[in-house]
């Protein structure tokens, strides 16, 4: 038996499991330092009862249930996902409203990033060419043109970062007027106005699908604010090709032509310079993948400590992942700014349940085998830790699917918890900046924005040292508190966002596709 100190964390007085930290997990017969000896080996990250649980009793981890006993489990006993039955989920008609007071939080002043302002008043952090597309048929041609652009074009324009293809898998075949069919229009027309893009988008469409290419660069027909105010001819001239329109003899003077447009659109990207701007510019979407029993307790408290920072600056975050929302929802609806906020809340919670009803599916979907193996029991847990990312600020306002953020503050983003859906969702909802946090690891990073991986253990951030951008598995191991790691991560932030910093993904140019959000039929 190992003569390492046994670590363990139990996060209220009331619970009554503990989460080992020991990274070879400990073995049986070892003696807790409350008494506890262990009946079995328990991995890292895993739970060890701390008390005796009589089956249909409660199993309770951040002071709430998170299942209940199958059958007895002893004092000292491995608790795992095959000795957890999953408890019902809190009823939405009786959660509080705007119940909870704002905590007095003292403003941040002077912390500033240098970013690109644009024309209507919103700061990128990148500097990119976006060429989008209205329908998937076109997606080889504008990966062949991007390819073109960065070896023949881009190298003349040194303040251009890069050019994004947003190619997708909509457009045509599709119940383009289906109610739900909103979700997938409107987030692209929000991914074209992303401050990344400073308001220079192209859109390459084929000619006879459903989805029209003016329609993505003005989403004023669909009721929302334009892009900026242009003639319709002007922006079809400047923005838009299809590939049908018969002016183009063959494939090379279609190229020619997208070229051409790229080249238009270089010279104005070119001209924007970094400027110092207030951190209140910050629109940060906060997520996490691949997370363990750790995420609650490390990585996750350290991004809600950089939340509430953002936010006293004055500054925008947005949390996700409506599944990863839905069993801590009763801890939420009370932070709601306003009744009206709350009603919202419980609103996506309604129809996410209403959407997974009609795929027969439930919330036992989530957790994964990689969350289980990590320690996680069940969707439950996971949402309890997950829910750590939003910090103590009061929720200012929340967002349906691809929607564009509207005020400043703390704000929900309802989006499925699909690491790429969401990343694409809150990237059309105006994020220029993500935070990512993971237990079990993933290169994941996206193109259109930088994205700060943080790691919830320090295996993790040591074996994957060069994909990993922050370690707060520091926290379990007491070697930096949960505000060290905020006020770090904080910085980080102000960094990247500032472009002196680069961070491990985009060195390695690993960036997943975007993936839109589609609830309505396909045709």
């Amino acid at each position: 038996m190992s003569h390492e100190t046994p670590i363990t964390i139990k996060i209220q007085d009331s619970d009554n499991v503990a989460i080992v930290v020991n990274r070879a997990g400990l073995a049986a017969g070892t003696v807790l330092a409350d008494g506890t000896e262990l009946l079995e080996h328990v991995p890292a990250g895993h739970k060890v009862a701390l008390a005796a649980i009589p089956a249909g009793g409660n199993v309770l981890r951040y002071g709430e249930v998170i299942g209940h006993a199958i059958a007895d489990i002893a004092r000292g006993q491995w608790v795992n996902e095959h000795r957890v039955a999953l408890p019902t989920p809190p009823r939405l008609e009786d959660l509080p409203l705007a119940t909870r007071p704002a905590p007095e939080q003292e403003a941040l002043e002077g912390y500033t990033f240098e970013g690109y302002r644009n024309e209507d008043g919103s700061v990128g952090t990148r500097n990119i060419l976006g060429i989008s597309t209205s329908v998937q048929c076109v997606a080889g041609m504008t990966n062949y043109v991007v390819k073109r652009i960065r070896e023949e074009l881009l190298p003349r324009f040194p303040n251009v970062d890069d050019v994004v293809a947003l190619n997708h898998t909509y457009g045509c075949g599709v119940a383009i007027g289906a109610p739900a069919a909103i979700v997938p229009i409107r987030t692209l027309q929000n991914m074209a106005r992303n401050p990344n893009f400073g308001g220079e988008i192209m859109v390459i469409g084929l000619g006879c699908e459903k989805l029209q290419p003016t329609r993505l660069l003005r989403p004023e027909d669909d009721g929302a604010q334009p892009l900026k105010v242009v003639d319709p001819a002007e922006l079809e001239q400047d923005s838009i090709l299809s590939l049908q329109d018969e002016q183009f003899n063959g494939f090379g003077e279609m190229v020619e032509g997208i070229l051409a447009m790229a080249e238009r659109h270089l010279h104005k990207l070119n001209q924007r310079q970094r400027e110092t701007c207030p951190a209140s510019e910050l629109v940060v979407g906060m997520q996490c993948g691949g997370s363990d029993a750790f995420s609650g307790i490390t990585a996750n408290p350290a991004v809600g400590y950089a939340t509430d920072l953002i936010v006293r600056a004055g500054g925008s975050v947005m949390f996700s992942e409506v599944t990863e929302v839905r069993d801590a929802i009763h801890l939420l609806t009370p932070r709601a700014a306003t009744r009206e906020v709350g009603e919202a809340l419980i609103r996506e919670m309604e129809w996410y349940d209403n959407y997974l009803n009609m795929g027969q599916a439930d919330r036992s979907a989530n957790p994964s085998p990689g969350n289980k193996k990590g320690g996680l029991s069940n969707v439950v847990e996971k949402a309890l830790g997950s829910i750590a990312k939003s910090g103590t600020s009061p929720i200012v306002d929340v967002l349906s699917p691809g929607e564009r953020i509207r005020r400043r503050g703390l704000i929900f983003a309802a989006t499925p918890a699909s690491d790429f859906i969401c990343g694409t969702l809150q990237f059309a909802s105006g994020m220029n900046l993500q935070v990512f946090t993971t237990g079990r690891g993933t290169p994941y990073g996206l193109a259109v924005a930088p994205v700060i991986k943080v790691s919830t253990n320090s295996t993790l951030g040591n074996r994957w040292h060069d994909l990993i951008d922050l370690d707060a598995g520091r926290i379990a191991t007491g070697q930096a508190s949960i505000a060290d790691v905020g006020w770090e991560l904080f910085r980080l932030i102000l960094d990247v966002a500032s472009g002196r910093t680069q961070v491990a993904a985009d060195k390695l140019g690993l960036h997943n596709d975007l993936v839109l959000f589609n609830p309505a039929p396909v045709t």
